[in-house]
């Protein structure tokens, strides 16, 4: 049998040799060879994107004919995209309509209507999963285990699979008696991949959400229902506002992935333009030049900094009001 009072001294020894290290400032000797890692792991690929999107693309010149050598770009791979400006002739032009430099504001707009829809439903399905999950039934086990299959299938199988199913000769046209080209179409098209992602990610969303349901203390429902607490007071009074700090990070790991979505929509619509994110856009680029591509990834890696750093600004703050809240309610 554990003897609870050594874990304890244990615990206090390690409290106290951790607060011995920040006094000393010696705990930069165990951060270090970790900084050190991280600086090569993510560090030098980030800088070398960087400097790759300043400099030319070497390759044949279609004005002249002939073959050019890279150099100093300048900006002009950030305005090849974000002002949609393409060299034609030794000038600067605007990018000709259907060019991948004409796409990329549509490509940054479908990237972010499928974020908020697919984030937004993932929540609100994955919530009711996760209360679900959450009571105690017969079978339960079993349930658990179902829900999380098809976030356990690799998403290239699941982009095939739901490409079969929205094919116009498919399971969904034969059921719904219609006579759609899902993959085709620009909205139906958008539509399938957002059907598909959520039902893929969902369990996700509810496995994240499923932890924070239980360390919510079962006392607290039960002295509501003795105050007369409706359900729907319990669930907007008490399971929401405990929820919020796990619902936070489970929103915030959601939306970083949804915006590096790249797999099944390229997957199950191929080349259509209207499910085209930033990250297909990019693939596509590096096959014409790849420091175009890297200003590219550096205009996505900004955005996808920007929403995270929105979200933990926001989000954060709250989490750390309902701390502080709890503390002094004890």
């Amino acid at each position: 049998m554990s003897d609870p009072s050594g874990t304890a001294k244990k615990a206090r020894g390690f409290g106290a040799l951790a607060a011995e290290l920040r006094r000393s400032g010696k705990a930069w000797v165990f951060v270090t060879p970790v900084l050190l890692a991280l600086a090569v792991v993510i560090g030098y690929p980030v800088f070398r994107a960087i400097w790759m999107s300043f400099e030319k693309d070497s390759g044949l010149d279609k004005s002249t004919g002939m073959f050019v050598e890279g150099g100093n770009a300048g900006f002009s791979n950030y305005t090849h995209w974000l002002l949609q400006q393409c060299q034609a002739g030794g000038q600067t032009v605007s990018c000709p309509t259907g060019t991948l430099g004409s796409q990329f504001w549509m490509a940054i707009g479908v990237t972010l209507f499928l974020t908020v829809v697919v984030v937004t439903l993932d929540t609100v399905i994955g919530l009711g999963m996760a209360m679900v999950m959450g009571k105690s039934f017969h079978g339960r086990a079993l349930l658990r285990a179902a829900v999380l299959i098809p976030w356990a299938i690799p998403t290239a199988v699941t982009a095939r699979l739901w490409e079969f199913m929205f094919q116009y000769d498919g399971v969904v046209n034969r059921v719904l008696g219609t006579h759609i080209l899902w993959t085709a179409d620009a909205w139906p098209a958008r539509f399938a991949v957002i059907v598909a992602d959520v039902w893929k990610t969902a369990p996700f969303m509810a496995l994240l959400l499923l932890a924070g349901l239980q360390v919510i203390p079962a006392d607290v429902y039960e002295a509501a229902k003795v105050d007369g607490a409706s359900a729907w007071q319990r669930f907007t009074q008490i399971t929401l506002p405990l929820l919020k700090p796990a619902l936070m990070v489970a929103v915030l790991f959601r939306t970083m992935d949804a915006l590096r979505m790249f797999d099944l929509p390229a997957i199950m619509t191929l080349n259509n333009a209207a499910t085209r994110t930033a990250s297909i856009l990019v693939v596509d680029q590096v096959r014409q030049g790849p420091n175009s591509a890297a200003a590219l990834s550096t205009i996505t890696f900004l955005l996808i900094f920007a929403v995270a750093f929105f979200l933990v600004k926001v989000l954060g703050a709250n989490a750390v009001r309902t701390q502080e809240e709890q503390r002094e309610a004890k």
